[in-house]
């Protein structure tokens, strides 16, 4: 029988039983001792119920049990009684030590017993944490890899093997630097500490095809020593190509307002100059001059060339929430408001509505505006800019309210290439014309302190956007 089977009668739940059948076994010695107190002393024979009862009883009971064993040996014993003290003290110190010993033996073991059931507990929570967390790295869309100091890859999930080598033999054990060169670097470089960060860097597949990666890493120290880097990877070509698109298909537009809106001005001009021509065709001495004929085929061909003019067909929209827009502006201009020691503040709706626009469009409108109300205020006293939603049944009206020196002549505002703007003359021209372009328009209203300019979307309806 082991050790911990004879321990494990001190159990809570057989403290009644166990207590019962001591002090039976102390009766019985107590009654033997008795009977047989003119030949044999078995008062030894109360250890074994001390034993007992010293795992439930606490130390001053077993005390007290202690010397009413050494007691009742004493009481029975046929030894002479000159002794009796002597013997009396001996017995109780033997009987009070059994008992406290095995207390704290027992104790101790029941503290063991905790302590093995806390750790068998932390590791079953350890083994369903690595359990989530494998779960959670096999699954998840985004590809996670985790190297060593020397770049050795040590772990990638499946998005990662699809990512770079979907045909190619298992990443563990190989090295990143083929795939990922700058990512190999980190890892390569500097001294064991925790180091988090972002990085956009050059990936290579296993079949050579270039990427562009977008990485989020971390290093930190393994339990068993040695530098490690763990890294989420994604793909940002399609967003590279879908952004460059997207920033051509805009400077296109805005390089046909810009012509349309020189060709506006030649135009102007050669009309005046055409009706010149006409009226210098009367004089008879420039009848048949090649050359006065020559400067009349030339004003015609400059007048078809600035024939070209912005065409009032609407450019494709859609129904956007214009709140989330509107959030994205306040993240790229709060900081900017904040360096210039303007106060920023949004009165939006309690409505969310949807408008009809192109969300890339309206966002550069926005930041134009905010942008002009900003350098506007420089050096004021009081600045402050509002941005404030209006939702009505057939209209959405965002305003820009600055604390700025206003507006001295309002008619040349959206006139391109007006003076007095400090700039090229063509924000405020080509944003009113990226707004009409999607049915919306920009209005500039009268203040008695500072400058207000209303952005005008027409509302898109709940039905109208499902439909």
């Amino acid at each position: 029988m082991r050790f911990d089977d004879i321990l494990s009668i001190y159990a809570p739940a057989y403290r009644k039983r166990m207590l019962f059948a001591a002090a039976a076994m102390i009766l019985a010695v107590a009654v033997v001792d008795w009977q047989t107190q003119q030949f044999l002393s078995v008062g030894y024979l109360y250890l074994f119920p001390l034993m007992i009862a010293g795992g439930f009883l606490s130390r001053p009971q077993i005390v007290g049990v202690g010397l009413l064993c050494a007691y009742l040996q004493e009481e029975f014993s046929y030894l002479p009684s000159s002794e009796a003290i002597t013997r009396l003290v001996l017995s109780s110190a033997g009987f009070v030590g059994t008992g406290l010993l095995i207390a704290e033996v027992v104790h101790s073991r029941r503290i063991m017993i905790e302590n093995v059931r806390a750790l068998e507990a932390s590791a079953r929570a350890r083994r369903e944490a690595e359990e989530q967390l494998r779960v959670l790295v096999e699954s998840s869309p985004a590809a996670i890899v985790t190297m060593g100091g020397d770049g050795t890859i040590l772990l990638a999930n499946d998005a990662a093997q699809q990512m770079l080598a979907p045909d190619g033999p298992p990443l563990n054990g190989q090295s990143a630097e083929r795939y990922l060169p700058a990512l190999t670097t980190a890892a390569r470089t500097g001294a064991v500490r925790n180091f988090r960060t972002t990085l956009q860097c050059r990936g290579q597949r296993a079949d050579g095809e270039v990427f562009l990666a977008g990485v989020w890493f971390s290093t930190y120290a393994a339990a068993e020593g040695g530098k490690r880097l763990a890294a989420i990877l994604v793909d940002l070509s399609d967003e590279l190509r879908s952004r460059e698109d997207l920033n051509l298909d805009y400077l296109l537009t805005n390089t046909r307002i810009l012509m349309s809106a020189v060709s506006h001005e030649i135009r102007n001009l050669c009309g005046a100059a055409m009706i010149v021509h006409r009226n210098l065709c009367a004089v008879e001495d420039l009848r048949g001059n090649a050359d006065f004929e020559a400067l009349g085929t030339l004003i015609q061909g400059l007048e078809k060339i600035a024939s070209m003019e912005l065409s009032g067909k609407q450019q494709p929209r859609t129904a956007i929430e214009l709140d989330s827009v509107l959030d994205e502006v306040r993240v790229l201009v709060e900081s900017a408001a904040r360096e210039e020691g303007i106060g920023l503040r949004w009165e939006g709706s309690k409505e969310d509505p949807m408008v009809w626009a192109d969300r890339y469009g309206l966002m550069q409108v926005f930041l134009n505006l905010s942008k002009n109300a900003i350098h506007a205020m420089q050096g004021l006293p009081t600045r402050r800019l509002t941005v404030a939603v209006d939702v009505g049944a057939e209209r959405v009206t965002v305003r820009f309210l600055d604390t700025g020196p206003g507006i001295a002549d309002a008619s040349q505002l959206f006139r391109p290439f007006h003076t007095g703007s400090g700039g090229t003359g063509l924000g405020l021209y080509v944003s009113r014309a990226m707004l009409k372009s999607f049915g919306g328009d920009l209005v500039y209203e009268p203040r008695e302190i500072g400058c207000s300019f209303a952005v005008v979307l027409e509302r898109a309806k709940e039905n109208m956007v499902h439909d």
